[in-house]
């Protein structure tokens, strides 16, 4: 057993030999995440844990790197929104025990279908995660545009989110900083839930940030705040566990290092100069394409365990288009960040033109 164990390692961790190609590739991955997840405020997992494997590294390595990857990040980002007063440290204490469970579960889950059905049973799970909470959270985030008062920002829980946040299920615990009373219960389930999909996808934030404000009433910036705090004890538990198995690559995270902390500072600048309607925009369309590129990815899996029967020519189709639709919707994202920036910069120097120019007309007359 202790052989087969070394094996499965062996196998998963194949992806050793970084050419300089597969380097700038990880790089570039680390800068469309981090631009991504600096001007969304969501980690960037969507992006970075199938952008990896399609670069040829097991799913499982990936989201033990990313994991890694996002513990770094998740440091700077919580002692900057402490410092802002957005970090309610009583709830975070609260959901981590919670969270830590989630982790511990699904790293177990995780490790489990990769001994027993190996690299590609691990891919296919991870992709099919992939697929359901990515294309839920896309069309949740449409709908909500479509709103006639998307564009206010109000984040009042309303349907079923209102009256989950209204159970009065004792315990009942009050969080100052986040100025809500609720039940542990609901604390409970969502650092569960957060914890689970951090071991499973490498970061849990895209479902635990709305799930603090839609079903708990907590504010949108609070909300944030307190997801990175948990993320530094997902991203820690999580990573080390992976790696005392010896799923995590360091190089893999220093590389996507050097590509993220350029793009975080873009991505969190824009938001500066931007709507919320337009960083909802930019979510659904990278949330959508990020979907179908593992929807794309699901057929070659089951076809390598011998579930399904394909050519290898429809396989390989499949497989471009799983990593043409990913890296260009990621792409594309950045590219509508980037002109959303210069849109903002033009739009600044007119008005300052004009505001020059009504001046002198002043002063002339």
């Amino acid at each position: 057993m202790a052989g087969e164990a070394v094996n499965l390692v062996g196998e998963v961790m194949r992806f050793i030999d970084i050419t300089p190609k597969t380097g700038l590739s990880m790089i570039g991955l680390g800068f469309l995440g981090g631009t991504l997840s600096g001007f969304l405020g969501s980690g960037g997992a969507f992006v970075m844990t199938p952008g990896m494997m399609a670069l040829g590294v097991p799913g499982i390595a990936a989201v033990s790197s990313n994991l890694a990857h996002k513990f770094g990040k998740a440091m700077v980002g919580a002692r900057k929104h402490s410092k802002m007063g957005n970090v309610d440290v009583k709830l975070g204490v609260f959901m981590v025990a919670f969270l830590l469970l989630g982790v511990r579960l699904a790293v177990i889950l995780n490790e489990s279908i990769f001994a027993s059905m190996g690299k590609e049973g691990s891919n296919l799970y991870i992709s099919v995660v992939f697929v359901v909470l990515l294309s839920g959270l896309s069309v949740f985030i449409l709908r909500d545009i479509s709103k006639p008062n998307s564009n206010k920002g109000s984040s009042e829980p309303s349907g079923l989110a209102a009256k989950l946040s209204s159970l009065n299920i004792p315990p009942m615990i009050y969080f100052k900083v986040a100025n809500v009373r609720v039940s542990l219960w609901l604390v409970a389930i969502i650092g569960l839930a957060t914890g689970w999909l951090a071991g499973t996808v490498g970061v849990g934030g895209f479902i635990g940030v709305p799930a603090m404000i839609y079903l708990l009433g907590i504010p949108t910036m609070v909300a944030a705040g307190t997801e990175l705090f948990l993320a530094i004890f997902s991203g820690a538990s999580g990573s080390f566990q992976y790696a005392m198995n010896g799923f995590v690559d360091i190089r893999l995270v220093l590389l996507l290092y050097l590509g993220s902390l350029l793009g975080l500072h873009i991505g969190a600048n824009a938001t500066k100069m931007v709507t919320e309607l337009q960083i909802k925009f930019v979510m659904a369309m990278v949330i959508g394409m990020s979907a179908l590129s593992r929807a794309f990815a699901i057929p070659k899996y089951l076809t390598d365990l011998h579930m399904m029967n394909l050519s290898n020519g429809v396989a390989g189709l499949l497989d471009l288009a799983a990593t043409v639709t990913l890296y260009g919707g990621a792409i594309i994202g950045v590219l509508m960040i980037i002109r959303y920036i210069v849109r903002y910069k033009q739009a600044s120097k007119v008005n300052s033109l004009s505001s020059v120019q009504s001046t002198l007309k002043r002063d002339l007359a």
